[in-house]
């Protein structure tokens, strides 16, 4: 008998975290090994928080594999699975992930490492648009991004052919919202972690995070 999706799943993107494999951006401001330990941070924070503040089923999808020390680690914690990401590129991985999640669960939300000021509230609240009648909510970025999509079904659109890490994917998807006719809304825009000049609003956070160069 096929099962039925049961509850809520977090969904978090990460990299393993290796020296001049992530955050590559920052390393001009950081080094290579800066902002990996940044990078680094800035998971265990998050991963932190939602273990602490929700009561979800947490799924870390991995690249490129799930065998790093880090990634081992946080599959002994109480509700956390591992998963590798699969797909040619962003928009295949996410769209995977979220098919396979959506198998599952009835809800889920897709998250990034990138948005230090996104709040367990927000992610509740977001939940709570999904059981309340949304298909989908988006937590677009000041960069024209988003930090955030939560979703009760997936679709082709949402995923393939945009154009990733540029300004336009916030107002593609919306787009594609529309298109679909779904039911949809949005969160307040965040900003994400992506250059130099916004290591100043990290440190203004107060959460201890490294930001000096090593």
């Amino acid at each position: 008998m096929k099962m039925q999706p049961v509850g809520e799943a977090i969904l978090i993107f990460a990299k393993a975290p290796v020296a001049g494999e992530v955050k590559t951006r920052l390393i001009p401001a950081l080094g290579a090994d800066g902002a990996r330990q940044l990078y680094q941070q800035l998971l265990e924070r998050l991963l932190g928080m939602v273990c602490r503040e929700l009561s979800c089923a947490v799924e870390l999808w991995c690249t490129p594999d799930s065998t790093h020390p880090l990634f081992q680690h946080f599959a002994s914690l109480p509700g956390v699975t591992l998963h590798r990401q699969q797909g040619e590129d962003l928009g295949e991985r996410m769209a995977y992930a979220c098919e396979e999640a959506l198998r599952r669960q009835q809800r889920v939300i897709l998250i990034g490492v990138d948005a230090p000021a996104l709040t367990p509230q927000q992610l509740t609240d977001t939940f709570g648009r999904l059981a309340s009648g949304d298909d989908a909510v988006l937590g677009p970025a000041e960069d024209g991004g988003y930090v955030l999509l939560g979703l009760k079904r997936s679709a082709e659109c949402l995923f393939h052919g945009l154009p990733w890490g540029g300004d336009q994917v916030a107002q593609l998807t919306r787009a594609c919202l529309e298109r679909l006719g779904w039911r949809w809304s949005e969160l307040p825009t965040l900003w994400d972690l992506d250059r130099p000049e916004e290591l100043p609003r990290l440190r203004s956070l107060g959460l201890g995070f490294s930001t000096e160069s090593t």
